[in-house]
């Protein structure tokens, strides 16, 4: 006898979270978010920031051979050439093949680290039309979105506890309540907005990005991406999500007294979520929560005796 179970207001990843342990927000795995005493790259949840690591990768290796090699070589300079290994020392003004040596070499080097990063940079900087458009505002301190193609207007994202939103940017028992309230937790602060980004996985995203009042900069490491948002300028930025769940971000550039209390949420989620998301936002309800997405695709798990 096969039995048909229906586990409604779960996603797959947040059944894949609950077996891994995971941490979850609103229904979505947390994948883009820095970890105390974290060294390393967030998760590279697009292709540019699989190509921005593996490039990142590759030339550490370089430096670490150039390093380890010049090192070398001071230390038989020093113990080899001092005053009392070498009490005459030679009396010469150059070295014709080793000067071209230490030319054609470093020559080389760049121009084979060159063969990699101006693809990737070219990759990053070939804006497509876009699946999806988002007009970013950069705002002291907060940052605002548009889908003009979606017909969403544009709405505000604050941090959840900070000063946009009646607090003063500490984690106070009443901003544990907004945080646990909005679906996060105490480690998401400082991080988690009150509203977010929405985009559909797999999709091209390209964004328009200006500032309303001074330059800001929109930032997600996971995606590898960052953009100045300058005043009276519109620049462009696009990535393409290769996985659903929540990526924050900040914004990276000096923009006045609230400036470490900008922080940007992006949720990438299907596809059918994402529809379903627009069309509530269109009526001008933009916040997506755990239900959202258990409604928009409820997981079936059959299982057989």
């Amino acid at each position: 006898m096969r039995i048909i179970s229906s586990l409604k207001g779960w996603t797959a990843a947040g059944i894949l979270a609950l077996s891994t342990g995971t941490a979850l927000a609103q229904g979505l795995e947390i994948v883009g978010q820095p970890h105390e005493k974290g060294i390393g790259f967030q998760p590279a949840s697009s292709s540019i920031a699989v190509e921005q690591q593996w490039l990142d990768h590759m030339i550490l290796y370089i430096i670490a051979a150039i390093t380890i090699f010049v090192t070398l070589l001071l230390l038989i300079v020093i113990l080899r050439y001092n005053s009392k290994m070498n009490p005459k020392p030679k009396g010469f003004t150059h070295n014709t093949p080793l000067e071209i040596a230490w030319t054609l070499i470093p020559v080389l080097v760049l121009v084979f680290i060159g063969s990699f990063s101006v693809p990737a940079l070219n990759h990053q900087q070939k804006f497509p039309e876009g699946e999806v458009v988002i007009k970013v505002t950069g705002n002291q301190w907060y940052w605002s979105y548009a889908y003009p193609e979606e017909g969403i207007e544009e709405y505000a994202s604050f941090m959840i506890g900070g000063s946009g939103t009646n607090g003063d940017a500490r984690l106070t028992p009443a901003v544990e309540e907004q945080l646990k309230a909005a679906g996060y937790s105490r480690d998401q602060f400082l991080l988690a907005t009150d509203t977010a980004m929405v985009v559909p996985v797999g999709k091209e995203v390209l964004l328009q990005i200006t500032g309303a009042d001074v330059i800001h900069a929109w930032k997600i490491p996971a995606f590898g991406v960052m953009q100045d948002a300058v005043p009276g300028r519109i620049a462009h930025l696009w990535f393409k999500a290769d996985r659903e769940g929540i990526f924050f971000g900040q914004c990276s550039e000096l923009c006045g007294k609230d400036h470490a209390y900008m922080p940007i949420t992006v949720k990438v989620v299907s596809e059918a979520a994402y529809k379903a998301w627009v069309e509530k936002a269109k009526a001008g309800d933009v916040v997506l929560s755990a239900a959202d997405l258990a409604a928009a695709e409820p997981i079936q798990v059959a299982a057989s005796n």
